[in-house]
Formats: C-alpha cells, structure tokens, sequence
C-alpha cells in the first residue's frame, strides 16, 4: 500500500507539479513528527548537544524544521532523474579524478547530513562521462534498500553502478571481501560512516558534540585492508535547490602491525567524526539521522 502511494503520488506530481509533493510531504511529516514522540525526542536530544544553551522550545523547533527539510530528499530524489540541467557546485572532485586517472580505487565516506543519494548518482552522471574507468559499489542497509533501490535502480546500474543491499540482522563476510576486492581492482566503494548496517556490526568509539558516538568499523576496515584512499565526502543542499558537494583531501589507514589497527582505526574515525561535527553545525537541519546517535556525555577532558 505505501509503495502505490508513492509511486501515485510520484506520478502526479511529474503531471501537475512539485507543489502537489511539497503539499503531501509537508502533512506526512507532520504527522511524523507529531505521532512520533520516540523519534522526536531522540532529534530534541541531539538538537540539545548542538546549541545546548538555548531553551527547549527552540530545540523542539528544530526538530520540526528537520523533518520538514528532510521531505526535499525525497522529492529531489524522484526530480533529480528527470533533470538534464541539475545545478550544483563542488569543492576536492580533483581528488577523485586523480585516483580514478591513477586506477588507486577508494572509499567515499558518506555520511546522513544532506543528501548522500544524490551524491552518488551525480558522481556516476558527471566522472562517469569523465572517466569511462569510474566504477562506483554502494552499500546499503535494508531501510535504503527499500527506499533507493526499487526507485533508483535502474538510473543507477545504467551508469555501471553496483548494489550490495544488506538485511539488518544478516549480512556476510562475502559483502565485505567482495568489497575489498572491488577496490583493489581500481573501484570506488561508498558506504556511510555514521550509521551500522546490522545490529551485529563492529563499531569504534568516538567524541562527537561532547558525547560518545558509535561509527561503524567497516569503511576503515576496507581502507586498510585494501591499502586505497579514504574519501569523506558531504553533499548540502543550498538556495534554490542546488547542491554543493565537498570531497576531503584523501587519508590512508595505514597500520605496520595488528597490534596497531585498532589505534589507526579510532584516529580515522574520530577524524571523520570531527568533520561531521563541523557539517552539522553548519547545516543542522540537514542532519538526517533520526536513530539514537548520541550516547553518554562526556567531560570536557
């Protein structure tokens, strides 16, 4: 029944107009947000770590304003398709370029803070064109596998994409060798660092807006095990729905020993961690993590 929705509501507003989606969107998540108090409050709490002097309304506030703005990834992601002139403008794609010209392969490091779909399909429509060689592996949890692969799929493996869709409580070590190779074969993987993909993942501490926060371990993993670059890339949406897109200058997990893993693994990630916590405070309402994120506070030690 909600996959007919969607696609009625996807189809009349490809006849009629976006305003027929904006209508709909804004009273879905309305109704989120205001029969959803679990959820809710986990978005005040975060809201409470970002400006933890301002008072409980304005954090409530927030909140709403983020569920609103979460309805423009749905609908840029059924537009953005139909769009031959998508605007947008980016900051380190050379870095990209350089390591699809020198066959190195990589890891992008995506992230729930804007819109990391529409990342990866722009950079299949614009490197792709650029560079045949491009090959991009998505990861995705269950959840993405429902709300991407059935609408993008198709777009995507046109552009030589490659999905790996992994069911919340499964998984198996071949998704992750299959993934190593893939890059060692001068591929790029992109996975998402702030979010596991089943309940038994590895995870690694980090300091995020002065609580512990669990990564997962796995981008980090497939960085130094496959020796390539690491790639933390961000996409925000800016004025006029446009995008910007800001890829990282690449960083190496490099560990002469096992001894020493566990150690290269917390410092990359609590390196990403740092700059997710610059995006967020620059975009807060672009934070779409709407699962229990922040764990216990931490001393300003």
């Amino acid at each position: 029944m909600q996959n007919f929705f969607y696609r009625f509501l996807t189809t009349l507003s490809r006849l009629m107009g976006k305003w027929v989606f904006r209508i709909a969107a804004w009273g879905i998540a309305s109704g989120y947000f205001l029969f959803s108090p679990t959820r809710v409050a986990v978005s005040v709490r975060f809201y409470r770590a970002l400006s933890p002097v301002r008072h409980w309304l304005y954090h409530l506030w927030c909140a709403w304003k983020q569920y609103h703005s979460f309805t423009h990834v749905f609908m840029d992601r059924i537009f953005f398709r139909d769009a031959h002139d998508f605007v947008f403008t980016n900051e380190g794609w050379e870095y990209l370029d350089e390591a699809v010209n020198k066959k190195t392969g990589g890891v992008i490091l995506m992230s729930h803070v804007g819109n990391w779909e529409i990342a990866a399909d722009l950079l299949l429509r614009v490197h792709g064109r650029k560079n045949s060689g491009l090959k991009l592996l998505l990861y995705l949890g269950l959840k993405r596998k429902e709300q991407i692969e059935r609408a993008q799929k198709e777009s995507l493996a046109r552009n030589g994409v490659k999905i790996i869709a992994v069911e919340k409580d499964g998984g198996s070590p071949f998704d992750i060798l299959e993934g190593i190779n893939f890059v060692k074969e001068g591929g790029f993987v992109s996975l998402t660092g702030d979010r596991k993909w089943r309940a038994d993942q590895r995870t690694i501490s980090v300091r995020f807006l002065g609580h512990e926060a669990f990564l997962p371990e796995t981008p980090f993993i497939f960085a130094l095990l496959s020796g390539a670059p690491l790639f933390i890339f961000f996409t925000f949406r800016t004025d006029g729905g446009a995008y910007h897109f800001k890829n990282f200058p690449p960083e190496y997990v490099c560990a002469e020993n096992r001894s020493e893993r566990r150690n290269v693994i917390r410092k990359a990630a609590q390196a990403y961690a740092e700059l997710l916590e610059d995006a967020v405070k620059r975009h807060p309402f672009e934070w779409y993590h709407f699962e229990p994120f922040l764990g216990r506070k931490l001393d300003n030690e």
